[in-house]
């Protein structure tokens, strides 16, 4: 049985890769919504019992937020010449005059935490500089800092005068999916209890300063069950699970080692989104992504790689488009096509594979009058229409945002993959140290990527591209990640990854 989803206009996106993907929420929002979600399960991390839905219980810490994003005056306070007490006076009766009225008006407890009021405007100006994207015109109450340990999360909020409601436009469930697919994975358990140690500190400086600010901890009114995840397993869940106990294994700071996640999240997310395509569209080729390897010459491989982009970017619609025609096929469908009743019984069957359409009336179709092949046709136009809004913009929004896509020396898009993505690689694949080849090898096998001629020898013999060429971007992937320090040449023909962040390596 198909689990019902509410406050949907109809479930095919849904069916195929979850409630729900979401073009604007950007993988390092993703994982902030999986930190909330697993900081209310601390007590028993990336656990999904079978018949009961995963819950939580959000942070929404409103003083923090509203402190830091919402409080252009502290800094003018500071700034003048008068007595600590004066300005922490008349920073108050400025603050509190634009509070919300959701807890942010009682903030007599700052005095007594901070010696001073320019020690707690350094707060404010080091807590805020940590901020993804801080520069953003994003509304203040969607703005986010960096993780710094559990007093520092809290879910995308719109806040006025009335209420405080949570907004799913960059929590959309990306995030709360993302936990679900670990706690699917073979390892999940072991990893939920390395990130609860690792990133749950509450003692570490920088979490100290925001649960100063923030005072006592605000939460949800209500717990809440996470979205829906149409797949029991996965072997991507399986390989993110891996590459994040990879990553966290590394001797590396903690904060270091989160960009990584965020940079390893998107890809093996983006990953899912084109593997699930492909799956419903009734491919069974492994995804495949040729990266160019951006250099001073122009590479043969740039068409070929904005070609597979485009060819990727396509996936999705096919994915659509095969899952409504495959239920066309089937024999309910048949069978209400055949009945005396058509209208009604077509009705019937497509409510029950896709809540549609609702029983509520729809001004600009009366179904009733209509045959089965019109109403898959309105259905078919409609759920394309909507998977164009924001699930068809999935792949060129996370492609962009992890450094595997580019427009950079070019008038279209491909995969050129940056430095920041390169070094999560190796962060993530070699383990100390790993020859180069093999390197090229693993990066296709785990995440589909195309770089030599080894691992494209099926587009020399299919005269798409020829050798000489992916030749050219294996040796500029080589002499990038020398630049970079993570590549040892010993000769000509032998080369070795090495990944200076292992254990026990000098």
């Amino acid at each position: 049985m198909r689990e019902r989803i509410d406050n949907v206009d109809f479930t095919v996106d849904e069916h195929i890769w979850g409630h729900r993907l979401y073009d604007e929420q950007l993988p390092h929002f993703a994982v902030l919504e999986f930190l909330g979600v697993l900081g209310s399960n601390k007590d028993a991390p990336l656990i999904e019992l079978p018949g009961d839905k995963v819950r939580y219980k959000p942070q929404r810490q409103i003083r923090l937020r509203s402190l830091l994003f919402n409080n252009p005056y502290v800094q003018t306070v500071r700034d003048r010449t008068i007595s600590d007490s004066d300005k922490w006076e008349q920073w108050r009766d400025l603050f509190v005059a634009e509070a919300t009225g959701h807890g942010d008006e009682n903030i007599d407890y700052l005095r007594e935490v901070f010696l001073s009021f320019d020690d707690f405007a350094k707060a404010i100006e080091l807590l805020r500089s940590s901020a993804f994207e801080a520069r953003s015109n994003k509304r203040w109450s969607s703005k986010f800092i960096f993780p710094f340990g559990p007093d520092a999360l809290y879910e995308d909020l719109r806040i006025d005068s009335s209420s405080a409601t949570n907004d799913r436009r960059f929590f959309a469930r990306t995030g709360e999916l993302l936990y679900l697919m670990l706690c699917r994975s073979i390892n999940g358990r072991q990893l939920g209890q390395l990130l609860v140690e690792r990133l749950f500190v509450s003692s570490s400086p920088l979490n100290r300063l925001a649960r100063a600010l923030q005072g006592e901890s605000q939460h949800a009114p209500e717990p809440r069950a996470v979205g829906y995840l149409p797949h029991l397993k996965h072997s991507r869940f399986d390989r993110l699970c891996d590459d994040w106990l990879a990553i966290l294994s590394r001797d590396m700071p903690v904060y270091d080692a989160l960009e990584h996640l965020i940079s390893s999240a998107g890809l093996n997310l983006l990953l899912y989104f084109l593997e699930c395509s492909k799956a419903e569209a009734g491919d069974t080729d492994p995804v495949e992504i040729v990266c160019e390897i951006v250099s001073r010459e122009r590479s043969k491989v740039r068409a070929l790689s904005g070609e597979c982009y485009q060819a990727n970017q396509s996936l999705s619609l096919r994915a659509v488009r095969a899952s409504i025609e495959s239920f066309l096929l089937t024999p309910e469908w048949e069978n209400a096509l055949s009945s005396i009743d058509q209208s009604t019984q077509c009705i019937l069957a497509l409510r029950d594979r896709f809540q549609w359409p609702s029983t509520e009336s729809d001004e600009d179709n009366d179904y009733s009058q209509m045959t089965g092949e019109e109403m898959a046709a309105v259905l078919t136009e409609k759920a394309l229409a909507r998977h164009e809004q924001h699930f068809g913009k999935i792949h060129a929004s996370w492609s962009r945002a992890i450094g595997l896509s580019s427009r950079r020396l070019s008038r279209r898009y491909r995969y050129a993959p940056n430095d920041r993505l390169l070094k999560t690689l190796v962060v993530s694949m070699v383990d100390e140290r790993m020859q180069f080849d093999d390197f090229l090898h693993e990066a296709k096998r785990r995440y589909g990527l195309v770089i030599g001629d080894t691992e494209g020898g099926h587009l020399i013999r299919e005269d798409q591209i020829d050798q000489e060429a992916l030749s050219d971007n294996r040796e500029n992937l080589e002499s990038r990640l020398m630049s970079l320090g993570l590549v040892r040449r010993l000769s000509d023909s032998c080369s070795f990854v090495e990944n200076p962040f292992a254990r026990g390596k000098n």
